[in-house]
């Protein structure tokens, strides 16, 4: 697999764009190799496509070939574990540029803990301080969350891993700590969050047959624990990197969707503004580890066995001293100008992204914006910073009425601490116009996890707005052709529909006109003639009615209507094609389900496009029973209306059911393939769903949804 993965690359790479430029991304295979490729690839596609001129490649790296792989500048960029990075950071001057945002279930996490577990039958192993003579395997000397997190919380427990344990070893992946555990190779392993809860949703292990060890809890943070938790894993950028490069990775892993799939393939939510990782710094003090190894101390003998004289040892203080006090003085001048650089460094990323950033404190207040704010919203930031954001930007609704604060989202974001985002809203500029947005609200917190606030970052969609407006008018127009087309495919069958009422009345009228010139015909048998003649009249005129009706040119207003009365109006129109089919139309329509908000001659459309396909299906099949059943139900719990068009055709295979719906795919000999591509836009923009199902005696189902207003026809009567 790894051979394959490693063909794979070399492959994509020859077949990329060779004037591109390669940029390597290092990744900690924590988890192996191919894991990695899979996980991480997608976000290397994604960074391709959003950067032109650059390819982005992914190289494993194992844990024993980072430093190297960074020493002699192999990769570009960086993406490892939080305690490998502070070592790079110190050693080799890699700074980062953006924090990972994990996902968990729906929620996106930037921290995360190890995990000290045992087989769920070890029952003399409970807290950390039973793990003495005991056996563990962790991942990696240099792993923080498969080990150094679990040494600091054993050495608070009285424990020393390298001194009190029967056998310490390192397995070199997770899955391989989980396994070995598992099957009791070891007694005790440790490993990062989330771990096991992944490994248990691809069905590896499952969860009961591991106890926690010292388990944590009393916070917010979803995953079963041993440890405190520390900052994710940081994305960041070597020393020969250029600047520019770094800033439009940064900028576009900032504005990655949380849902795309590069997100989706990796299991997280994103990335945001590179987070403080003094915990990691504290962890390698307490534990003096590189870059915070101890020191030799210097003892008053040294000084003795060095210096015989006393003027000398008062000198060598006086240098040892001066020493320090220019370290301190030089190390002080480093840390203000990297806090300068990381403020300008903070402000160039804001002012480089073309969506609208601003924060928020908790008095609804503005604390900072971004350059795009001020030119998208007219307003300039020191108009704005100070004041409160909601009435000068949000105050008021699309149809004019008040939108009071209590009810603003981004208010609500600090007030409940869940992350936002509005796909459809709109703020108001300095010029008194309004725009439509959509915009992202997400907690801020300070150092000890308190909420101080909430940044938002939005979009102006006026150009999407038009865009989707002009999609939506190009269906309509594409439907009414289809419209067109489907009655002049059915002129023939309403032709003959028309003709026998059309003969009945002008029969009925000679005889009538007959039996009135006899002078003999009794009253009531001509006013009997005259009955039959306005039945047959009606009759036609229905079915004109119903065809001027389907012809016509939509409007775009929507109206209740109920779905039976729809399917009744398409039955006049398919009846006659029906009968000549041999077809038995069968309905079953649930009385007392909910009205739906729609454009009623487009569902009339996708209704007659799903009978006709199913009585067309029919008539290529001989000595079978010609029947199609309509049915209607209500679905209380998704609070939708749920409609079915099944025939005894001779169904679909595989292949051309996953191309149903795509334009220009047909089975029929002379069919354009549109019908049920327009059929589907047409459900998915009243926000319903079409799609294939099968069901025992049937060769094809075809269901769509639309969603129930809450009013049945009675009620509306």
């Amino acid at each position: 697999m790894r051979v394959f993965a490693i063909v794979l690359l070399i492959f994509s790479s020859l077949s990329a764009n060779p004037a591109d430029q390669l940029v390597r991304i290092g990744v900690l295979s924590h988890r192996g190799f191919d894991i990695t490729i899979k996980n991480w690839s997608p976000t290397a596609e994604y960074l391709t496509n959003s950067i032109p001129g650059c390819r982005f490649e992914i190289v494993p790296l194992d844990f024993s070939e980072v430093d190297p792989t960074v020493k002699f500048g192999q990769v570009d960029f960086l993406l490892v574990n939080s305690s490998i990075y502070v070592n790079m950071e110190v050693r080799y001057r890699v700074s980062r540029i953006a924090t990972l945002d994990n996902l968990v279930a729906d929620t996106p996490y930037n921290v995360f803990g190890g995990v000290v577990f045992v087989r769920s039958d070890r029952r003399d192993i409970t807290t950390l301080a039973d793990l003495e003579g005991k056996s563990l395997l962790a991942v990696d000397e240099t792993s923080l969350g498969g080990f150094q997190m679990a040494w600091r919380e054993l050495r608070m427990a009285g424990v020393d891993p390298y001194r009190d344990l029967s056998k310490l070893e390192f397995a070199g992946t997770h899955d391989k700590v989980v396994m070995d555990v598992l099957a009791g190779r070891v007694d005790v392993g440790t490993v990062r969050t989330n771990i096991l809860e992944r490994m248990a949703s691809t069905g590896q292990i499952r969860l009961d047959e591991f106890n926690i060890v010292s388990p944590k809890g009393h916070t917010d943070f979803p995953f079963a624990r041993s440890t405190r938790l520390y900052p994710e894993w940081p994305f960041s950028k070597l020393q020969h990197t250029s600047n520019q490069l770094a800033q439009k990775v940064a900028v576009a892993l900032l504005n990655m969707p949380r849902f795309s799939a590069a997100a989706e393939a990796g299991n997280y939510a994103g990335w945001t503004v590179p987070l403080d990782y003094q915990s990691v710094h504290e962890l390698f003090q307490e534990l003096h580890l590189p870059p915070y190894q101890e020191l030799g101390a210097f003892t008053l003998i040294d000084a003795v066995r060095r210096y015989w004289y006393w003027p000398v040892i008062a000198l060598a203080f006086f240098l040892v001293m001066s020493v320090m006090t220019t370290w301190v003085v030089r190390l002080n001048r480093e840390l203000q100008r990297s806090k300068l650089h990381l403020q300008r460094q903070h402000d160039l990323i804001l002012n480089s992204v073309s969506d609208g950033i601003s924060g928020v404190d908790l008095d609804g207040n503005s604390t900072f914006v971004n350059r795009a704010m001020e030119e998208i919203t007219g307003w300039p930031a020191h108009e704005l910073i100070g004041r409160n954001q909601h009435q000068l930007l949000h105050h008021t609704r699309s149809d004019g009425s008040c939108h009071q604060a209590d009810n603003c989202p981004v208010y609500q974001t600090f007030r409940d601490q869940t992350p936002r985002f509005v796909d459809d809203d709109i703020f108001w500029k300095k010029d008194g116009s309004a725009i439509p947005v959509e915009y992202s609200s997400t907690p801020i917190r300070d150092e000890n996890g308190q909420t101080v606030g909430s940044v938002v970052v939005f979009r102006d969609i006026s150009e999407r707005k038009k865009a989707e407006e002009a999609a939506n008018q190009h269906l309509m127009e594409l439907a009414h052709v289809a419209r067109l087309s489907t009655m002049g495919e059915m002129a023939s069958g309403i032709a003959h529909e028309l003709n026998q009422p059309l003969t009945a009345i002008a029969t009925n009228s000679h005889a009538c006109i007959r039996m009135l010139e006899s002078g003999e015909v009794p009253r009531e048998r001509c006013a009997d003639v005259m009955e039959r003649i306005s039945a047959q009249a009606d009759r036609a005129g229905e079915i004109i009615r119903q065809l001027r009706q389907f012809v016509r040119k939509e409007q775009p207003e929507r109206t209740l209507v109920d779905i039976n009365e729809l399917i009744a109006e398409v039955l006049i129109l398919i009846r006659p094609e029906a009968r000549r089919a041999s077809v038995q139309l069968l309905t079953d329509l649930h009385t007392g389900i909910d009205r739906v908000l729609v454009q009623h001659i487009q569902i009339d459309q996708v209704i007659l496009n799903l009978v006709r396909n199913a009585i067309e299906a029919m008539t290529e099949v001989d000595n079978r029973r010609r029947q199609l059943r309509i049915q209607t139900r209500m679905s209380r719990s998704k609070n939708e209306i749920l409609v079915s068009v099944a025939d005894t055709g001779p169904g679909l295979n595989e292949e051309i059911r996953g191309q149903l719906f795509n334009p220009f795919v047909t089975t029929k000999k002379e069919g354009m393939g549109l019908g049920l591509s327009i059929s589907k836009g047409i459900i998915e923009s009243h926000d319903g769903r079409l799609f294939t199902d099968t069901e025992a005696g049937w060769g094809v189902v075809f269901r769509f949804t639309l969603p129930a207003m809450g009013v049945t026809g009675e009620e509306r009567e």
